[in-house]
């Protein structure tokens, strides 16, 4: 059984020290889903859902860039880090959800996988965020990591057939 990174001997929490480690390139891609209803996916025009309160998905995108570079003042022991890049996608699948992709990337010693998953997360927010008053019976269906790589173990989540 792995030992938790952020416990120490005394079974306290801590920041994990990565003074020692190499520093490498590292990427993250995150994922999250939001499932709208009927009403909302077919407000979805010329690549976005215009509201009063702007352009949804291109607020989003903005919110969830914000988000990932300063995920570290919201997640007590992430490092905070320079990223080198951060790009989120949303579109619609077949069944008219959003689907949020978000990936980071940076040259530490730390990866960057938080990064990815507040991106993702937080863009998801601001959707619901600009279009509840259209519809309440939106909701964030998942939010997942995709894929790291760098450092000791690259992760890949299997697709299903």
């Amino acid at each position: 059984m792995k030992k938790l990174s952020h416990i120490n001997e005394e079974n306290k929490p801590q920041m994990v020290d990565v003074s020692k480690k190499d520093e490498s390139s590292r990427v993250a891609c995150a994922q999250t889903v939001v499932v709208f209803p009927e009403a909302l996916s077919a407000r979805f025009k010329d690549g976005d859902i215009k509201t009063k309160k702007g352009p949804v998905f291109s607020t989003a995108i903005i919110a969830g860039v914000m988000a990932a570079k300063r995920t570290h003042d919201l997640i007590p022991f992430c490092h905070p880090i320079g990223l080198n890049d951060c790009k989120i996608n949303i579109n619609l699948d077949k069944n008219g959800n959003a689907v949020i992709d978000c990936t980071c990337k940076v040259i530490h010693r730390t990866g960057v996988e938080m990064e990815a998953l507040m991106g993702a997360s937080v863009a998801a927010l601001t959707i619901y965020d600009m279009v509840k008053a259209i519809s309440p019976e939106i909701e964030i269906k998942s939010t997942k990591l995709i894929s790291k790589s760098g450092g000791k173990e690259n992760f890949n989540v299997k697709k299903k057939n």
